[in-house]
């Protein structure tokens, strides 16, 4: 069974227009993932399992530099490198968190996202894994089972998850800017990307 995790991520939208400026990567940072913490769809994560699972990740993929992740959640188990936007360039734990840093890459699904962040757009972070669970009717949890495979962490525009908001790297602590918002829904920011790239604009 597909297993996903959700949850949200926020990005300084001036850290993003510095970047595209700059004509540097981007790398965000924030809560990937979380153990021992019921969701919103009522699922748990034990941390014994989960810190399993991310050692290998970060010990194969990460440490590979093949931690990719897709714009949007396939119903899939595979990793479609054609909708690749993001590389997870690092991960650690703080107590209970799975914490990470998240390089945008500069794909055609990655422009799409750096551009939804720059529009001050909340994405969401999810991880794809494949599982079994079990039912904690004591807890009216339902547990991720000991067979858990964790696949990778995708950007999603659903975030169902509480929990943890993404900052950007090396973003200062202090007073936070409410972003100017340029965008007012997702069509409009992907009408102007496909806009600037191709020449062929749909009013």
């Amino acid at each position: 069974m597909l297993l996903t995790e959700y949850r949200p991520f926020n990005v300084d939208k001036q850290l993003v227009e510095a970047s595209i400026k700059a004509n540097k990567p981007l790398i965000v940072t924030g809560v990937l993932q979380r153990a021992n913490a019921k969701n919103q769809n009522e699922r748990v994560y034990p941390k014994d399992i989960l810190a399993r699972e991310m050692r290998s990740y970060m010990e194969g993929p990460v440490r590979e530099k093949r931690a990719l992740g897709e714009l949007d959640h396939p119903e899939s188990s595979v990793i479609n490198l054609q909708n690749v936007s993001h590389n997870v360039v690092k991960c650690w734990w703080e107590g209970d968190d799975v914490m990470g840093d998240v390089e945008i890459l500069p794909t055609p699904a990655g422009n799409i996202l750096k551009a939804l962040f720059g529009s001050g757009i909340t994405i969401g972070i999810s991880s794809r894994g494949m599982g079994s669970v079990s039912d904690n009717l004591s807890e009216g949890t339902v547990e991720v089972q000991d067979d858990y495979d964790l696949l990778c962490f995708d950007f999603v525009s659903t975030p169902s998850t509480h929990g943890a908001f993404l900052s950007p790297k090396g973003l200062n602590e202090g007073k936070i800017q409410i972003p100017e918002y340029k965008y007012t829904n997702v069509n409009n920011i992907i009408r102007d990307i496909i806009c600037d790239n191709t020449g062929m604009c749909k009013c």
